[in-house]
């Protein structure tokens, strides 16, 4: 098992090792990301087709999703409370950028698309399933391996040069507590679902490190445990950003650590703009170390859970 974790721990590590300082390297990676994102959801689609009873399946990833979601959202939400009201982190509406974009729409429209690539998977898969007696579905998942190791080497060098300095990122007292009272938190939770869902502990704890990085959980998660779980994972981190963007604007004023962390990752790419647009431009720092100690942690936690 720790030779498997090694193997999916490496390309991560290596391209964290890669330097990058022309911008249009950059924008290949980042376009890199987003395409093997879309790929890979798109196998796990495919790979659910394969299911015998799939509308069973689907029927009990439904539940098991929401059960993982409503468990860990509240352990999150009475954690991030109880540190809102000890660090007095307040939001400022007097230095709102005017005018500064949420594209909260934009970004909603571009999860619910991540929903649609699964959904076509699927299809497909079915439509597969009918025409050829090849087994394409094991043969989907053997692809969307390699497509990860590729996926975390391209996410390994986003993250080493997102221009966030180690010294930066440790002085934020404000985002490391927070970021750390959003993990500590979905982990407990994660714990409490287990036995509702049947599941070992371990995986349990596995299936809420996502800490809302839906497209990563998902893949991470399927990747071990099998398309169902990885679908069970990735609504439920899914869910998460879309309730965020209903949350933010509502609490911030008077609870910003709780807005921010709520996000979980998230806070430093989609529901940054909310953050701002209704936090001011004091909480985007905050914002912006809190999703980037998730995004540094979530990888290798998974990884690790998996293999105890």
């Amino acid at each position: 098992m720790l030779s498997g974790l090694l193997i999916v721990l490496l390309p991560l590590v290596l391209g964290y090792l890669v330097p990058v300082r022309h911008p249009t390297v950059l924008a290949v990676i980042n376009r890199g990301v987003n395409a093997s994102v879309y790929l890979i959801l798109l196998l796990m689609g495919f790979g659910l087709a394969g299911l015998e009873n799939l509308a069973g399946q689907l029927s009990r990833m439904g539940g098991q999703a929401l059960t993982l979601f409503l468990v860990t959202s509240t352990c999150n939400l009475a954690g991030l409370w109880w540190l809102s009201r000890r660090l007095r982190l307040a939001a400022d509406p007097a230095r709102v950028v005017p005018g500064a974009p949420t594209s909260k729409l934009a970004a909603m429209a571009g999860s619910l698309a991540l929903v649609g690539v699964v959904v076509l998977g699927v299809a497909l898969g079915l439509a597969a399933g009918r025409l050829s007696a090849i087994p394409l579905h094991a043969m989907a998942e053997t692809l969307a391996e390699w497509v990860l190791y590729v996926l975390l080497a391209l996410i390994g060098c986003q993250l080493r040069n997102s221009g966030m300095p180690l010294r930066q990122i440790l002085l934020n007292h404000h985002g490391l507590a927070i970021a750390l009272t959003l993990a500590a938190t979905s982990l407990v939770g994660g714990l409490l679902a287990a036995p509702l869902l049947e599941l070992r502990w371990n995986e349990g704890l596995a299936m809420a490190a996502g800490f809302g990085w839906y497209s990563l959980s998902g893949i991470l998660v399927g990747d071990a445990l099998g398309p169902a779980l990885g679908g069970v994972a990735f609504f439920n981190d899914l869910t998460r950003e879309l309730v965020a963007f209903v949350l933010i604007p509502l609490v911030i004023r008077r609870h910003a650590a709780l807005a921010i962390g709520y996000g979980g990752a998230t806070s430093m790419d989609f529901t940054l703009p909310v953050i701002q647009q209704h936090g001011g431009v004091g909480c985007v720092p905050v914002a912006v170390v809190s999703g980037f100690l998730l995004s540094l942690l979530s990888p290798p936690l998974i990884l690790f859970l998996l293999t105890l």
